[in-house]
């Protein structure tokens, strides 16, 4: 169900692949009513934020994004003031290597949200990548001022995620819970339409061709359970071939990132549904 009254909270996290920019092609697509809304592949979160339902789980397998969200709803002030630690020297190259060093477990809750909020306006393209070991390993983004944190925002976002669920767990885990007449929303790391194309890794565990087939074994018992599901993915032939026979609809999306500035341009991605 959706909440009665909007609040004026928007997604906080530069995200690479986001919803936001598709939330109007997608808007005529969203189930009009349901029980709890879940997605299980939170990143930036931008369809919670559009939907803003009242009941929700918002997961994710990456343990800085999660913990992230959590502080953001438990403790905006303390965050805010963490991050306001990081202004002064939030243009210099030399201090984003720095922070961008610091091992997370060393930090508390708070001090980690506020990194991971830091790396994210600070370094190139708003991208989360890590290396097989799990560390962040993105390059600075060189901007000459850029804004960490929105002050009317972020207290709106808190007020948003107050009550909901926020778990880190890897998605089938989640999925298990969802029951009949639930908002499933899947918005897995695409399938790359090149090999040249795969960019980036979320978590340190790859989302290759056979998780993206276990996803689609997910999906599929998901429907049989009597569950909405939405997913979106990139338009490769393996992820047409996985969703045939349900309800597939083509969106154009801006290609934000890529090495060429002239490869950067409107692609079609790929919205799966079981209902509608």
């Amino acid at each position: 169900m959706l909440a009665q009254t909007l609040l004026p909270a928007r997604p906080f996290l530069k995200w690479a692949g986001g919803k936001a920019q598709l939330i109007p092609q997608m808007e005529p697509f969203f189930p009009k009513d349901f029980r709890t809304y879940f997605e299980p592949f939170l990143g930036g979160g931008a369809v919670f934020f559009h939907l803003q339902p009242e009941k929700a789980m918002l997961s994710d397998s990456n343990p800085e994004l999660v913990n992230t969200f959590t502080i953001v709803r438990d403790d905006p002030g303390g965050l805010m003031r963490a991050l306001d630690e990081h202004l002064p020297q939030r243009t210099e190259e030399a201090y984003f290597y720095k922070v961008r060093a610091t091992d997370p477990s060393t930090l508390s809750s708070v001090e980690r949200a506020a990194r991971t909020i830091f790396l994210n306006k600070t370094c190139f393209n708003g991208l989360y990548r890590v290396n097989s070991d799990g560390n962040f390993n993105v390059p600075w983004g060189g901007y000459k001022n850029p804004t960490l944190y929105d002050r009317e925002n972020l207290p709106a976002t808190s007020a948003l995620l107050r009550g909901k669920n926020i778990v880190l767990a890897d998605y089938q885990k989640v999925c298990a819970r969802v029951k009949i007449g639930d908002f499933v929303y899947l918005d897995p790391p695409y399938h790359p339409l090149s090999e040249t194309s795969k960019f980036t890794s979320y978590t340190k565990e790859d989302f290759g061709n056979r998780e993206q087939r276990k996803l689609a074994e997910t999906y599929r018992r998901l429907d049989k359970r009597g569950v909405l599901v939405m997913l979106s993915n990139s338009a490769t032939p393996l992820v047409k071939t996985l969703y045939d026979g349900f309800r597939i609809e083509a969106l154009k999306a801006k290609r934000a990132i890529n090495s060429k500035g002239t490869a950067r341009g409107a692609i079609d991605e790929l919205l799966v549904m079981n209902y509608g």
